[in-house]
């Protein structure tokens, strides 16, 4: 067989990526400013909105002062929409499309994440070239709901804006929009709400920052304001109350623990319609790279959301041996800052099942991040992830005796972290 003598010996390889849509390096802008290049195409174009506006201190002089007045703005001053134009660009399609013809959730999770990003820094500019900007950083989410499956043949679109501030941290609500032709109430057009919690830090010395105030207009933007400033007093009360709860917490462990030692004592006589917590773990490792980073350097929090919930999706599926549905992201914590080179492990297990309901049975999954640094023999946590799923009722019509088992801790630690969850979801349900 012979080679073709006209094929290249060498093939040039060149970027896919292009600063600004041109290649005229006098048009490209410094690659400080620049974020990571694999992240979805709708991150990628909210941030290259968002760096237009950080454009302005390309080169800000060493003593560039912090903004001196707040100013007052709307919710609609900050409001944002984007467009997924499904039914039309097929790349695009293709680019969100599970398995189940349904849009990957994991990716729509790094989306909203860059979108919330995005209002907080309309809110917190002020439009003053003289003044250095804040710094803005995922803190939690609160809770995510998906209200109906999304799929990926119909265009959809996300609203979001800023909803309530305090001195240093901001609110952002998002719906997820997708219309079906047959739903006249807009309101059952909402497929997923999110709420994001923002904080401001002073760009140079790292302290919290004061944000521009907001001022509701309309009855829909009080009620939201005062729903938010309502889970904003919850969550400093939750604070003090898991204090409390330490102290006379002994008496809630030994029930959740004496099935748990049955496991480890008498393997032959434990519930065979239960597991051990620990038997249910998955785990991933990886090292953060330049190309998962944000506009400020560091690695972007939708990047960490996507592979938790990947995780997540991944412990479910092999605990209950049949496809899961996503339903909400319960809880998010940002802890600390995760940094490029850093190497994180992503560890997920069940943390509990709640079984009332046999058509839909819940299954609710922790996913803990570790930033590792073996050359100081150290490792924090970095994010804590809170998920709930269930089951498809396609996939679980084709599995005779169908059953989610029961998951019990074997040690305080677990049992802890399980009252501690259980103890968060509480007044949420309550509201």
């Amino acid at each position: 067989m012979e080679l073709n003598c006209s094929s290249p010996k060498i093939i040039p390889v060149v970027s896919t990526f292009t600063a600004n849509g041109s290649d005229s390096s006098s048009t490209r802008k410094p690659i400080s400013l620049w974020p990571g290049m694999y992240h979805s195409p709708v991150t990628n174009a909210l941030w290259e909105a968002r760096s237009k506006i950080f454009e302005r201190l390309l080169d800000p002089p060493k003593d560039a002062p912090p903004q001196s007045e707040l100013l007052t703005k709307t919710p609609s001053q900050s409001r944002t929409t984007i467009f997924y134009n499904f039914s039309s660009d097929y790349i695009l399609r293709e680019q969100y499309r599970d398995p189940w013809n349904e849009v990957r959730m994991g990716m729509l999770l790094e989306d909203l994440d860059a979108l919330a990003g995005t209002i907080s820094v309309k809110h917190c500019s002020d439009d003053d070239s003289t003044t250095r900007p804040l710094l803005l950083v995922t803190a939690a989410v609160d809770k995510i709901v998906l209200k109906k499956p999304i799929s990926v043949d119909i265009d959809l679109k996300i609203v979001g804006s800023v909803i309530w501030v305090g001195r240093s941290s901001i609110e952002i609500q998002l719906d997820v929009i997708q219309s079906l032709k047959e739903e006249s109430d807009v309101s059952h057009s909402v497929a997923l709400t999110a709420n994001f919690i923002f904080v401001a830090r002073d760009s140079k010395t790292g302290k919290a920052a004061a944000v521009n105030r907001l001022s509701p207009e309309t009855e829909r933007e009080k009620f939201l304001f005062e729903e938010a400033e309502a889970r904003s007093k919850l969550r400093k009360k939750k604070r003090v109350d898991r204090r409390k709860l330490e102290n006379g917490e002994v008496n809630q462990l030994e029930p959740l623990l004496a099935e748990g030692r049955i496991f480890c004592d008498m393997p032959a006589l434990a519930d065979r319609d239960s597991i051990l917590l620990r038997d249910t773990r998955l785990e991933n490792a990886l090292i953060c790279q330049p190309q998962q980073r944000n506009i400020h350097g560091r690695i972007f929090g939708g990047f960490l959301m996507h592979r938790a919930f990947e995780l997540a999706f991944s412990t479910a599926y092999v605990f209950a041996g049949l496809v899961p549905c996503f339903l909400e992201v319960d809880h998010v914590d940002f802890l600390r800052p995760v940094d490029v080179g850093d190497f994180l492990r992503l560890t997920s297990c069940v943390l509990y099942t709640k079984l009332e309901n046999p058509d839909q049975p819940l299954i609710n999954v922790e996913v803990v991040a570790h930033v590792t640094r073996p050359e100081i023999r150290s490792s924090e946590v970095s994010n804590t992830f809170y998920f709930t799923f269930s089951v498809r009722p396609e996939a679980k019509a084709t599995k005779n005796g169908f059953k989610i088992r029961n998951v019990v801790p074997a040690t305080e630690e677990e049992a802890r972290r399980i009252l501690e969850r259980m103890d968060a979801e509480m007044p949420q349900q309550n509201q």
